[in-house]
């Protein structure tokens, strides 16, 4: 099974991006951030982003089922898409910080986070696939009362989970923060961001100092065949790619 994540800058590159995904039709789940839907003004910041994601990228996985799950209003949020030959049991989510429409004016550091999943048969057993996008504070990626607060509620769920578990996205972390140690420790994951010694998970239209952001954790059962951070500039993050 395939799997990329990646946070798509709401399509700011957008041929790229499409070029991307329809080359890649092969991967059985794609875990994305900042996919919008339906877009009006109150979540598109300028003109080079994206007001149809999610349906643009639908139309360009017609062997996927698409799950849309916002987290600011009914327009800006998560989106899973996962092949129609893989067997999903279960769909859902879970806010983690604020709600969905928590967001006042256009502030986004008051933006609600929410964890989007979907368990599957992978196998013949079942693994739920989980897809985040942590919260921005505007203050760094360190760690915060709110992004601990979201951390532990992210294990509160997953703890009640009694299969394997692979956790994604965009953390907005950096890697020694308390925030992420929450949850490696108390659920017991697979950091592969640390196992595979990687230093950057930014592109060159990134061009802040902190290289992190993106991570994948995995339960321990899971084997890893291959794991990589995929060069391809789609984005000011780089997609994520792992194959159990």
């Amino acid at each position: 099974m395939k799997i990329i994540t990646l946070n798509t800058w709401v399509g700011k590159i957008n041929s790229k991006l499409h070029d991307f995904i329809t080359e890649h039709q092969d991967v059985d789940i794609f875990l994305l951030q900042e996919v919008t839907n339906n877009a009006t003004e109150r979540t598109v910041w300028d003109d080079s982003e994206q007001k149809e994601l999610f349906k643009n990228i639908s139309s360009l996985l017609p062997e996927h089922d698409g799950f849309f799950n916002p987290s600011v209003f009914d327009e800006w949020g998560l989106a899973m898409f996962v092949k129609k030959d893989v067997m999903v049991t279960e769909t859902g989510e879970v806010f983690v910080h604020n709600h969905r429409d928590s967001m006042v004016g256009r502030d986004c550091t008051t933006v609600g986070r929410n964890i989007q999943y979907a368990t599957l048969m992978h196998k013949g057993s079942p693994i739920t696939v989980v897809n985040f996008h942590g919260l921005w504070n505007g203050g760094g990626k360190t760690d915060s009362e709110d992004r601990i607060n979201q951390s532990r509620r992210i294990v509160d769920f997953i703890k009640n989970i009694s299969h394997n578990v692979i956790l994604a996205g965009d953390f907005n972390l950096l890697p020694d923060t308390d925030s992420l140690k929450i949850i490696e420790k108390e659920l017991g994951l697979r950091n592969l961001i640390s196992d595979y010694n990687v230093i950057s998970t930014r592109t060159s239209h990134y061009t802040k100092p902190e290289k992190y952001a993106d991570y994948i954790f995995v339960s321990p059962d899971i084997e890893v065949k291959n794991f990589a951070v995929l060069p391809d500039e789609v984005s000011d993050h780089a997609p994520l790619f792992m194959e159990i």
